[in-house]
């Protein structure tokens, strides 16, 4: 096919400086396509050429702009400083009541930043934020890194262990938390020893905290000035530094600290701006209704107002009743989504606002392609701009031309123009190995992990990891289609078709998706492990038919009798978020291991909860009493036809 791709290349070039006439060059062409034999290539070249120039044109762009950011040192804080200075006063981000102006966010910055300083902050540490969506959550951060501070984005649905955790996990010299969330940090407050604690915000919400040791930021801020930090500061500051912290569970273990570094946040929100092709939309109102913690929210959404000079509308916390209204509300021509939330506003009955707005694309992940064409046809909204990639990976993969169900694609024509494979696994996620050791790529139609290939500093096909070095170690697959090279793996399996065109499956490893949200069974088991004094537990995820992600499920080794089901929940309920409480209960008598002692947790997930073939004890949250309740066969077929709320 290649060498085929290659004659024709040649022989139009020499047709073009007219070394060939017109009729030996068609002649010439068809006497190749007859030697290297087949008609599959141009089949090919039909049904992918146009796709993958249009790509390739737009990724150039990426490419070029970010090859001029790193010539000439621009970090993220002053590409922002050079569109504040642009737009000073275009609105940069509404909330609620409040509109911030970019240069109320540029000055609201450089206050954080300038208090730090005074404080003795010092490039390179970091500091922990935890906060709900609000325009100081955005000025914060971004005052952090005026001096070369990394904010770690702590998700503010944590709390006990899991909260502590996070904030160690990144070294955190100080925690900055919004006062709403004081009772949370009021209870893990002893086990932060040494670490420098400061309230943003007022609030009027009654708590019972025990009283700790704080600092009011935003009495300090009225004490420090508005202008940009010193010269000498910002000089000590690079493209290649570390920007933000961003938590994920990965694909194992506990949640980790992501190193996004100024390269990677240009390429998240350059991408999603260039390959969508917003750069001939008049004007750019956006509307992110996603938690700022998530690199989704807080570096695409953000990353456009910053980059780009988009003007993005926040809100404190998803509302299916209010997300049309509020597009409607704010002029708003383009909204984030995960999957979840287009579930949620299908969900809904139909109403006025639904059809009134002027959305013209919404772009993010996780739009199901069982539910792809009829959001489409229900909403209005001309262009879904779908991608895939990990906040820690190296790669990712957008849907430019709306086709349902894909998330990205690749070109089948000249694949190692962006080098990422689908490379088969066995059952337990290691790589599948030839005769020569090295990986095996799939075939159309065949599910496999998505990895991308790393370059050592490159800007975007770099791979900056965790916090973590082990952690880091553990995502890098050797020796994949050369020996020596390096891939980072995603964690996910896909596939692709004969066009190249991608399409999520599932994810592997012990990690699922609930909520918009990452669940770490590892962190679940521990959790409960310690709620009930080192019983053995294991957690996986579990499909219900119409529903997003994955339910959790915890089979635990526990006495029906014994078991005192209300105690259990209130215990983990203090120490997971919401979203990460198993749904379903099954009381087992013992766990079945391997011969290597691994769990044999595929035998679990493929029995379900369902009660007809499962003779354990069985029981479901039911999120509505806020307490589990027995799963009988009548409540499990309430379940699987959408009749229970979940």
């Amino acid at each position: 096919m290649y060498l085929r791709i290659f004659l024709y290349f040649l022989i139009l070039i020499c047709w073009l400086l007219e070394v060939l006439s017109y009729q030996v060059c068609l002649g010439s062409i068809l006497l190749s396509y007859l030697v290297t034999g087949g008609t599959y290539t141009l089949y090919l070249i039909y049904h992918s050429a146009p796709r993958d120039l249009r790509g390739a044109f737009r990724y150039l762009r990426l490419l070029i702009m970010v090859y001029f950011y790193q010539k000439q040192n621009l970090t993220v804080p002053s590409v922002f400083q050079r569109t504040a200075n642009k737009y000073p006063n275009r609105v940069c981000l509404h909330f609620e009541d409040e509109s911030w102006t970019f240069k109320q966010l540029d000055e609201y910055s450089n206050k954080i930043a300038n208090f730090l300083l005074s404080a003795g902050f010092k490039h390179g540490q970091s500091i922990s934020l935890f906060m709900e969506n609000r325009p100081e959550y955005v000025g914060t951060w971004l005052g952090c890194s005026k001096i070369g501070v990394v904010p770690a984005l702590i998700n503010f649905n944590l709390r006990g262990q899991s909260l502590i955790h996070s904030i160690l996990a990144s070294t955190s010299v100080a925690v900055i938390f919004g006062t709403e969330l004081a009772e949370a940090i009021s209870e893990v407050s002893e086990d932060l020893e040494n670490i420098r604690l400061y309230s943003s915000g007022s609030s009027s919400r009654p708590t019972t905290r025990r009283s700790f040791h704080t600092c009011s930021l935003d009495r300090e801020l009225q004490n420090h000035s508005h202008h940009d930090v010193p010269e000498s500061v910002k000089k000590c500051l690079s493209f290649t530094d570390k920007l933000l912290y961003i938590y994920t569970s990965g694909t194992t273990g506990l949640p980790k600290a992501a190193v996004v570094k100024n390269s990677r946040f240009y390429f998240y929100c350059g991408g999603v701006y260039y390959m969508n092709a917003m750069y001939r939309m008049n004007e750019l109102v956006f509307y992110d209704p996603l938690p700022l913690y998530h690199s989704a929210g807080g570096v695409v959404g953000i990353g456009l107002m910053m980059c780009f000079g988009a003007t993005v509308v926040l809100r404190q916390k998803f509302s299916v009743r209010n997300f049309w209204k509020d597009c409607i509300k704010y002029n708003c021509n383009g909204a984030q989504y995960i999957g979840e939330i287009c579930r949620y506003l299908l969900s809904v009955p139909e109403s006025p606002e639904e059809r009134n707005h002027r959305v013209e694309i919404m772009f993010g992940n996780g739009l199901r392609p069982q539910i792809w064409q009829q959001f489409v046809d229900r909403f209005g909204v001309k262009y879904i701009g779908e991608f895939y990639g990990a906040t820690e990976g190296n790669s990712n993969v957008l849907n430019i031309d709306s086709k349902p169900g894909s998330v990205g694609f690749t070109s089948v024509l000249f694949p190692s123009v962006y080098p990422v494979s689908i490379i088969r696994v066995d059952q337990e996620g290691n790589p599948v190995r030839d005769e020569r050791g090295l990986c095996i790529r799939c075939n159309p139609g065949e599910p496999g992990e998505f990895v991308g290939k790393i370059i050592k500093g490159h800007p975007s096909r770099g791979f900056d990891g965790y916090v973590d070095k082990k952690a880091t170690e553990n995502k890098i697959v050797h020796s994949v289609l050369r020996h020596g090279d390096m891939y980072c793996k995603s964690g996910d399996l896909l596939y692709a078709d004969e066009f190249g065109w991608m399409y999520f499956m599932d994810r592997m490893g012990d990690t699922y998706r609930w909520r918009g949200e990452n669940v770490s069974t590892v962190e679940v088991e521990s959790v409960i492990s310690s709620v009930l004094e080192q019983t053995d537990s294991v957690v996986y995820g579990v499909d219900i038919p119409g529903v997003e992600g994955k339910a959790g499920m915890a089979a635990i080794v526990e006495d029906v009798a014994k078991f005192d089901l209300e105690k259990f929940l209130k215990r983990i309920k203090a120490e997971l978020p919401i979203y990460a409480i198993p749904l379903f209960i099954r009381l087992v008598g013992t766990i079945d291991l391997t011969g290597t002692f691994k769990i044999r947790k595929l035998d679990l997930v493929r029995e379900g909860y369902d009660p007809k073939i499962i003779s354990d004890p069985l029981f479901f949250y039911n999120a509505a009493v806020g307490s589990y309740c027995k799963l009988d066969t009548c409540l499990y077929e309430d379940i699987v036809s959408k009749r229970c709320h979940l």
